[in-house]
């Protein structure tokens, strides 16, 4: 990896930062940064409004039940 390459990653990863600080304080959302990552990521190709995506996350319980998690080992 050339030291170009390692600036420029750098550089994006401050960007995204701070586009997600800006989403953040200006949707006014209580979620924290890497809350907000998460959702981005999962919906990235959806067809779903961002204020609506954040807002289905924050009015969801903190805590979700896991029963629509696979199991792994069935013990």
């Amino acid at each position: 990896m050339t030291e170009n390459a390692v600036k420029t990653q750098i550089w994006i990863a401050v960007s995204v930062y701070v586009l997600v600080a800006i989403l953040k304080k200006r949707l006014g959302l209580d979620s924290s940064l890497h809350q907000i990552l998460q959702v981005l990521s999962v919906t990235l190709f959806e067809k779903t409004p961002i204020v609506r995506a954040f807002h289905d996350i924050d009015s969801k319980d903190p805590h979700p039940s896991i029963s629509n998690q696979l199991i792994l080992f069935d013990l």
